[in-house]
């Protein structure tokens, strides 16, 4: 077995080979002025399982390109098999058509992984489940529940809890941690009249004097999350803490964050985000890097991924 990292979260995969006990295959990854990429694989990888580890987050384009082009060098240099490790899943919202003539870009991205030549996917909580029949192949999909329940145990033993999904898309997610932690339930009835923007219509619950925790796979642009935030506060929640999986942060998102009525916005670091955050002190990141290692080493040894989540 060997892990070959890509550009994109080059702390997240130190951390994994680190856990592993493994070193990072040696590899020339380069981009010329034209900006076209370069990859060489420097040593032998012949007849070897290869991980490769690359978020497809912002710039996502080249980030995707510079992943299809490491498989397509893994299986000209003969790899046994290569296994796609995606800590982020990008174009992973554009999953159905949402108007007559639209393109489904994550099937399109399903595709160009299969024809590159992966074996295998494992990514971190897909925005939508149905995206793992987009391939022929295995798909691990891991999730970060346990992690933040184990947070939220540790942190907030002591508060009055209560569950809250930013949307009914996400119920089954929140249902999730509400069970591990033994909290109530509550739902955001929300409508959104163009992407980027929602309108918070109605809370079902009741927050009032309890402390909210809002858990969601994304935030992007932050106005989501910060007007649920805002609603919830309107309701009579004590304080509102935010667990996102996938930090994508575009535009003025920590500026919103910094302003907002969030008491605190815990992260994991599936994109590297530590230039961003630095000295904000209402973000935290917790790391999925054991979690993915523990994953990676399951596969490797065909034993179950699954039983990690029981």
């Amino acid at each position: 077995m060997k892990i070959l990292s890509g550009t994109s979260n080059q702390k997240l995969s130190k951390d994994i080979s680190k856990q592993l006990k493994l070193k990072l295959v040696n590899t020339n990854i380069k981009r010329f002025d034209d900006g076209e990429i370069y990859i060489e694989i420097n040593e032998n990888i012949r007849g070897n399982s290869v991980f490769v580890i690359q978020s497809t987050s912002n710039p996502a384009n080249d980030n995707l390109m510079e992943l299809l082009l490491v498989i397509d060098a893994l299986r000209r240099s003969s790899a046994k098999n290569i296994t796609a490790v995606i800590p982020y899943y990008g174009y992973a919202r554009q999953d159905r058509k949402v108007a007559p003539r639209t393109s489904i870009s994550a099937k399109v991205v399903a595709n160009l992984l299969t024809n590159a030549g992966a074996s295998r996917i494992v990514t971190v909580d897909l925005h939508a489940g149905q995206i793992q029949g987009f391939f022929d192949m295995p798909v691990d999909n891991l999730f970060t529940t346990p992690l933040f329940a184990k947070y939220i145990k540790r942190k907030l033993k002591s508060k009055k809890l209560i569950c809250v999904s930013p949307d009914v898309g996400g119920v089954q997610r929140t249902r999730g941690l509400a069970t591990r932690i033994k909290a109530d339930l509550a739902i955001i009835d929300k409508r959104r009249p163009k992407p980027g923007q929602s309108v918070v219509m109605n809370i079902i619950g009741d927050v009032k004097g309890k402390t909210c925790i809002i858990v969601d796979d994304i935030i992007d642009s932050g106005g989501t999350i910060v007007n649920a935030v805002d609603a919830l506060k309107k309701a009579g929640a004590s304080d509102v803490y935010v667990f996102i999986t996938h930090a994508v942060l575009s535009g003025a998102a920590i500026d919103k964050i910094k302003k907002s009525k969030i008491k605190k916005l815990i992260i994991t670091d599936t994109i590297d985000n530590l230039k961003k955050i630095k000295n904000n002190n209402k973000i935290e990141v917790l790391s999925i890097s054991s979690l993915m290692a523990e994953a990676i080493k399951r596969i490797a040894n065909s034993n179950s991924v699954s039983d990690l989540f029981n």
